[in-house]
Order: C-alpha cells, then structure tokens, then sequence
C-alpha cells in the first residue's frame, strides 16, 4: 500500500483516506498502483460492509500529480501505463460489491473526481469545489471515467465539464447530479449514511448494486443470473430474519 494511503476500520465501516497534504492530496501513479490491492483487502474483510473514501488536511483531492506527467507520461508507452493504473483503480472501486461512498472537502479536481465517480455514493461539503480538467493539460479522459461522469451528470453537463475545464461550486454539483448530497460535515454525514447501510440486508444492497450496474451499462432483461439472485435472497438467512422482525415489530439484525 502507497504510504499516503491510509485504511482504516471500525466495525462495518472501512475509511480510505488520502493523506499527501504537502502535495494537496495529489495522487500519485504509485497510488493509483495501489487501490486494487486497498480493494481487495475491504472485498476480503467479511467484517467490513462499507467503504468511506476521503481525504486529508480539509480537501478531497486536487488531482493527479503532475509533476510525474514530464517522466512516467512523457511517451506514449509510459502515457499508456499511467492510464492504466488509473483505470485499474476507478474499476476495483466500481466493481467492488459493497457500497462506496466518497466524503468530499475542499477541492475535488481531475483524477480526485475520478476517484469520487467511481464511488457509488458523493457526499460533499458546501465549500466543496469541483472539475475535470483535461482539456487544460492537452489530455484525452479515458473512456470509463468518462461514463461514470456522463452517467453522473448527463451528456449536456459531461461536455460541458470536460469542453471548459472550469470548476463547479458545490451547489452546482448537487444540481446536476454530480454529487449526492451537500453537508457542513460531509464525513459525519458518510459515517451516518454507511452506518445504515452497514445496518441493513447485505443481500439486498450486493443484488441493488449490480442491477444498478447492469441497467447503466444498458442491460434491461432479466437473465439467469438476476432469477438466481432473486432465489438465492428469498433462501438466505436475512430474509428470514427480515420477514420475522417484521412480523414481530422489531428493527432486524442482520
């Protein structure tokens, strides 16, 4: 794991937290390298339910580091490595069954606002700044980061935001989709929010997301793996737990 890096736990509830103050939490190719190991870790943890990411010294992040872009991005081949570490990192977040959810202060820039696209979840503060910025460094967004965005905000806004480089306040954000919420205290309310979420059917939450995931990606009919799912949650032992707390007037334990 990068130094900068920092994962935590406390009972259901895994925190990520970018800590490269001195560098603005900068993320660097080394730390891209390693969030699909950071990820691996919280998809073995069977006692972690949910994934907080957020950052250090009162911001989320201010992007990539730019200042390995004249050595490790300076020809195509290093180009095409750096580009792939990063999108090795947003997938093992996107593909990650257990709900993510991205505590946003300060500054949430280019490769930081990868980052947070690539949670299921965005809970920003009203200070909270925002923008991807490729078109200020002569750089091509990859694609999947793109569709997180375009899945986001819509087309209209994703061209926008990429066609000016121009950065969006936090009420602007929560207008158009880029985030979910705004608070005063974005990584209270993430605690609360995974909080509940760690509360509730597991069950429920892995089969919500990967529905969700199959309709974004424009898959509408049902197959065989949707009926399992369905069989498989009416057969575990939440639902049996649900059904009899419900029946009996009290809060599940799942």
């Amino acid at each position: 794991m990068s130094e900068h890096l920092i994962l935590t736990s406390d009972g259901p509830v895994a925190t990520l937290v970018i800590d490269r103050a001195a560098k603005k939490n900068a993320i660097s190719y080394r730390m891209w390298a390693a969030i699909p190991g950071i990820a691996a870790r919280v998809r073995a943890d069977d006692d972690v339910r949910v994934l907080v990411i957020t950052g250090s010294a009162d911001l989320f992040s201010a992007g990539a580091d730019i200042s390995e872009f004249t050595t490790l991005r300076k020809d195509p081949a290093g180009a095409r490595r750096y580009a792939d570490a990063i999108e090795a990192a947003t997938k093992a977040l996107t593909s990650l069954a257990k709900p993510t959810i991205a505590a946003i202060n300060g500054f949430c820039i280019g490769g930081g606002c990868e980052l947070a696209l690539a949670c299921d979840l965005r809970v920003a503060a009203t200070d909270a700044r925002f923008g991807v910025t490729p078109s200020k460094l002569g750089i091509v967004f990859n694609l999947p980061s793109t569709k997180q965005l375009v899945d986001a905000v819509g087309p209209a806004w994703a061209k926008q935001i990429l066609f000016t480089g121009d950065i969006i306040d936090a009420d602007t954000a929560l207008r158009i989709g880029l985030v979910n919420e705004l608070h005063a205290e974005p990584a209270k309310r993430a605690a609360e929010l995974a909080t509940t979420m760690a509360s509730r059917s597991q069950v429920t939450i892995r089969g919500a997301k990967d529905i969700v995931r199959r309709i974004v990606d424009g898959r509408y009919e049902e197959d065989e793996e949707v009926h399992f799912m369905y069989s498989a949650s009416v057969n575990s032992p939440d639902y049996a737990e649900g059904v009899s707390a419900f029946l009996e007037k009290r809060a599940p334990r799942f």
